[in-house]
């Protein structure tokens, strides 16, 4: 009751008051913040390992010796294992594509029809054509962003440019040939949806002069966490000398540079939160010398030091479960709306907020995960605790005689 009465300063103690209402508003903002900002990187790590995966496969398969002429055989060993779901033969090159309106780099893929149709995330995307009658089509599946680059829709034809072509008396000829547009996909990523496409495999065997062989095998699993499982099987049933790389050391910097972000983040927010408790510290300070009467009159009342030391602590903890408690559902309500709340400001202030081009994502993604925000809002709480024990001791400590005859 004393504490309550204490927060609920007079027009005297207006400075005071002031004091815990930024305290209070700064741990408020911290754990929102901390929240929305945990959240959307969880939602970029999540989506950026199922999008990367999923379109890129979890194991790479390559001959050791080429040329890999062999890869139906391993293609059907790979597919035997237990735990893997898809094995996919493919033919890869950097090539150019250009349109009557624009040119660009790309990486072809050569697949077959069977393939393309079970490929993780581009089989359920396909926004405009199909991948029906793909390998006797003959044509290109491209990305929903190269399409809008080039300007070009199903049933318009491109040229696919690559520098190592055919040898004349007059050197290495780049190679051209036109290819119609029969299928365009959208993963929602936009490096991804700008850069791949994809082409029958016979054709790709021919166009990038590889003969009948493929320059990688991708491996998908169940679980990519247990790919070590893989390697161990393909050493025991795959005699053939092989290279197999995972997903773990291709995408390893890019992985650890975003954990270390997001770590970075969390401690450069948390400081939001220090710097609140400080101003709780300041606050109480205040307080315990504004009633330093009360608290003498208290003692003299027979109130111990222990019950002096408890109201501040209160007071305190007040403030700390008050702000956690606004900020934990302003960071909720923030996180679990973020999109909408982009797409609002976006159309109200006629700005691009998170533009595609820029990002790896077309969309900002935003998990909350009930263990960080546990952690946010318990951190808090402890930094609100800590700071206000000194100013409960200080007023504990006080001589309620020295403190009357001061007054």
């Amino acid at each position: 009751m004393v504490a309550l009465r204490y927060l609920r300063a007079r027009r005297a103690d207006g400075f005071v008051s002031v004091i815990v209402l930024f305290s209070f508003l700064g741990i408020v903002l911290g754990v929102a913040t901390l929240i929305v900002v945990m959240s959307v990187m969880n939602g970029f790590h999540r989506e950026l390992m199922d999008k990367i995966l999923g379109f890129n496969g979890h194991a790479f398969v390559q001959a050791a010796e080429p040329p890999f002429n062999d890869w139906p055989d391993v293609t059907k060993q790979l597919s035997s294992i237990p735990g893997v779901t898809l094995a996919v033969p493919m033919v890869e090159s950097p090539a150019g594509v250009s349109s009557q309106y624009e040119q660009r780099g790309v990486f072809a893929r050569g697949i077959r029809e069977e393939d393309l149709k079970r490929l993780p995330g581009v089989a359920g995307n396909v926004r405009d054509g199909t991948f029906n009658g793909f390998d006797k089509a003959g044509g290109l599946a491209i990305g929903a962003r190269l399409a809008e680059q080039l300007g070009v829709g199903v049933g318009d034809k491109v040229s696919l440019i690559i520098a190592k072509g055919a040898q004349t008396p007059f050197g290495v000829m780049p190679r051209i040939k036109a290819y119609p547009v029969v299928a365009i996909f959208s993963i929602g990523m936009s490096e991804f949806d700008s850069l791949f496409l994809y082409m029958p495999l016979a054709e790709a065997q021919a166009f990038f002069n590889r003969g009948n062989e493929v320059t990688v095998v991708e491996a998908f699993v169940k679980d990519p966490e247990k790919i070590d499982d893989l390697r161990t099987a393909v050493g025991k049933l795959i005699t053939r000398p092989l290279m197999l790389q995972d997903w773990r050391e291709r995408n390893k910097t890019f992985f650890d540079t975003l954990q270390v972000e997001k770590n970075i983040l969390f401690i450069i927010l948390m400081l939001i939160v220090v710097v609140a408790a400080f101003n709780i510290v300041s606050g109480l300070t205040m307080l315990v010398k504004d009633k330093t009467k009360d608290i003498a009159i208290l003692r003299t009342m027979g109130a111990t030091r222990g019950a002096v030391l408890r109201i501040f602590l209160i007071v305190g903890a007040s403030i700390g479960v008050l702000g956690d408690l606004f900020g934990f559902v302003l960071g909720l309500a923030l996180a679990k709306n973020l999109e909408s709340i982009r797409t609002m400001l976006n159309q109200l202030m006629h700005l691009n907020l998170f533009p595609a081009e820029f990002y790896f994502l077309s969309r900002l993604p935003s998990i909350v995960e009930p263990g960080g925000v546990a952690l946010v809002v318990g951190m808090a709480f402890a930094l609100a605790i800590l700071a206000s024990i000194y100013p409960a001791w200080k007023a504990a400590s006080l001589d309620p005689v020295e403190a009357l005859r001061s007054e």
